[in-house]
């Protein structure tokens, strides 16, 4: 079985990305950290890739998929040839031909329901964010067995069906306030179980997601208006639905898949925690041969000191 793995990234530090964004958001918006947190980063991508290459041997390629940019430790052409052969940039502008409209975009729902376009690509892929790190040797069958996508997750109601929800959205009729419209990723996850006549849908957590491109392209093919839809949108908006969530409810719906309940995650995204903290949950982290998966969300907004110790225990940890 040939299996890929695609990274969807972007430098949003990059003075001309910067350029192209203030074209279509004001300066000030542009700044904000709900926009920054999205597009900065701190060349976390590079673990994210040798981490594959160290614990994923039988992946083929490495496809990143970003907007006329490249990875720092990849700009050296010479030396990426020889220590990274199997590891590819794909530019937007090749997902999104015939769609050169949409361009640019700067929104990762959009770009990701494009992904399976990727010339080359394998049936089977595993789908990472730039920010995801494989924490010990994994085996095809983490990932699929007999070709169906292992599925790590579980059932949730309906963001608007939880009691608590209602509750606020019923709250806010009667004093007559108008709820937050913006994107929240639980809706996201869910709105192609709502298409696809879910009761309930099935909620993933921050790890690395097994998809068979030709899931996506059958249904794309009959639903070209639902796709052109999902990646019109240059940021983020409430009527998206996640690519990678709605091919894990195909293959539900196909029952072509396998169901594993344990995320095998370590996850992070405080970084206010204390510095004894961060460290004692590496070390367990380290120890615990259960957990495959490694995420550290938003590493652009922990503060230097800590950011120092994480960059360098990756670095031990993937060099």
């Amino acid at each position: 079985m040939l299996i890929d793995a695609v990274i969807t990234w972007v430098d949003g530090n990059d003075s001309d990305h910067k350029k192209k964004v203030r074209k279509f958001i004001s300066k000030e918006l542009s700044n904000s950290k709900d926009i920054r947190t999205k597009l900065d980063q701190v060349n976390e991508i590079e673990f994210a890739v040798k981490s594959i290459l160290k614990y994923a041997k039988f992946v083929r390629n490495i496809y990143i998929v970003t907007d006329n940019q490249t990875p720092g430790f990849l700009k050296d052409k010479e030396k990426s040839s020889k220590e990274f052969p199997n590891v590819i940039i794909v530019d937007h502008k090749v997902i999104f031909e015939g769609n050169e409209e949409c361009l640019p975009v700067f929104n990762s729902i959009s770009i990701e329901t494009l992904l399976f376009k990727i010339p080359s690509l394998a049936e089977h892929f595993i789908y990472f964010n730039d920010d995801f790190f494989l924490k010990k040797h994994t085996k095809i069958t983490d990932f699929f067995i007999e070709g169906k996508p292992i599925i790590r997750g579980h059932w949730s109601p309906f963001y608007d069906n939880i009691w608590h929800k209602k509750l606020k959205k019923i709250f806010l009729k009667i004093i007559n306030k108008k709820q937050n419209t913006a994107y929240k990723h639980r809706k996201g996850l869910q709105k192609s179980a709502e298409f696809l006549n879910f009761d309930n849908y099935f909620f993933t957590e921050h790890t690395p997601t097994s998809i068979r491109k030709s899931t996506l392209d059958s249904f794309f093919s009959k639903n070209k208006t639902l796709l052109n839809s999902n990646i019109k949108h240059r940021f983020r908006s409430p009527n998206q639905f996640v690519m990678h969530s709605l091919a894990n409810h195909l293959e539900i719906k196909n029952n072509t898949f396998v169901l594993k309940n344990d995320y095998q995650l370590v996850y992070f995204q405080n970084y206010k925690k204390p510095f004894w903290w961060i460290k004692n949950k590496l070390k367990r982290a380290e120890k615990d041969q259960n957990k495959l998966f490694l995420c550290m969300q938003s590493l652009d907004q922990c503060p230097e000191e800590k950011l120092i110790y994480i960059k360098k225990w990756l670095q031990n940890k993937y060099e």
